[in-house]
């Protein structure tokens, strides 16, 4: 499989970071802080949400584009697959915006043991407690929800990878980014991959919602990804089915994302493998891998390198304003880390996936 992604997200797929720690310029005068949890985000909320992440993300993570504005409305708005999220806001006595934390709870069987945060403070408000206090709210309500474990991410080095671990999180998993380049003239393992299917299979391409033909043998080879490595996580596991399949492409959907799939289906009719990539409303430059995944009883024949080349060719024909891909892997993944770059594939940065276990009743 290629990244481990729960259900679509940002990145979600990524997971966001958790950020939050001192700086050189943090404000160190004693300033109450208001954590107020959000039932229903207004438009304020979001924008304010927008440029906490912002300044967040251009301090902590300058390398990764933000998420614009209608994206972050989307995301704290439209409910998540398999999922629900509760907000919260760190604001200074006088609604001064300082932090924002979401916390997303599984509620798939497999995964309703499995909370995710992401957690965000402003770094001209850091050292006032704000994380903290927005930590121990989403804690008390994983608590609350019976939840034994919770999971955020950092870079490694970051302010927020000394926060997770002074707060008793402890590293489970490291997540190698990498990214390809589609506006280059050449590339080092593209040319070399012909776009013939191997024999005994054809490819199948769509987007958005998967067609009616297709759907079981979709949801089927979905649950491939069940055996991606996940290092220490106590990450469960996910059960697809046809209409989970449809409901996933309208989470994508109604959010103003788009989904393509690029598939390869045996000549008795099963689907040995496919991969996902999301292009993010308002189409940027930068497309997110979601999926990448082969069925075990069709591995070995090179699939998972030729349906991956089929998708750059498919996005440099019909998507050109797309020049770049990115896409995580496990460090331990060694596969699909070689298959990515014999396409062209390069390092850019590293996550580290931290876990809280936590008390259950």
């Amino acid at each position: 499989p290629d990244a481990p992604s729960p259900a679509p997200a940002p990145t979600a797929r990524s997971r966001a970071p958790l950020t939050t720690a001192p700086t050189t310029k943090a404000i160190t005068l004693p300033t109450p802080v208001d954590i107020t949890a959000l039932q229903s985000v207004s438009t304020a909320e979001a924008a304010a949400w927008h440029r906490i992440v912002a300044a967040s993300m251009a301090h902590d993570l300058p390398a990764v584009p933000t998420p614009d504005p209608a994206q972050i409305h989307a995301q704290l708005t439209q409910p998540p697959l398999g999922s629900r999220r509760l907000t919260w806001l760190a604001t200074t006595a006088d609604g001064v915006p300082l932090g924002v934390a979401a916390l997303r709870l599984f509620t798939s069987p497999g995964q309703d043991h499995l909370s995710e945060l992401e957690l965000h403070v402003d770094p001209a408000h850091r050292r006032l407690g704000a994380g903290s206090l927005l930590l121990s709210a989403a804690v008390a309500a994983c608590r609350t929800e019976n939840r034994r474990s919770l999971i955020a991410a950092a870079a490694p080095g970051s302010p927020g990878e000394a926060f997770s671990q002074q707060r008793g999180f402890r590293p489970a998993l490291t997540l190698d980014h990498l990214l390809l380049r589609l506006d280059e003239p050449s590339d080092p393992g593209l040319p070399r991959i012909t776009g013939t299917a191997p024999s005994g299979y054809r490819p199948a391409h769509w987007t958005g919602t998967v067609p009616d033909a297709l759907a079981d043998a979709f949801a089927s080879a979905k649950n491939a990804m069940n055996d991606m490595p996940v290092g220490d996580l106590d990450y469960g596991s996910i059960t697809w089915n046809a209409d989970r399949v449809r409901a996933m492409a309208k989470v994508i959907a109604d959010r103003g994302d788009t989904l393509l799939t690029t598939a390869a289906v045996h000549d008795d009719g099963t689907m040995a493998g496919y991969t996902e990539i999301l292009l993010p409303q308002g189409r940027g430059p930068r497309a997110q891998q979601y999926d990448t995944a082969v069925v075990p009883a069709h591995r070995g024949h090179g699939l998972g390198l030729w349906i991956k080349a089929a998708m750059v060719r498919r996005l440099r024909a019909g998507h050109p304003d797309v020049v770049e891909i990115e896409t995580d892997n496990a460090d331990d993944n060694v596969h699909m880390l070689a298959v990515n770059h014999q396409l062209g594939f390069r390092s850019y940065r590293r996550t580290r996936e931290f876990q809280l276990e936590l008390p259950t009743t």
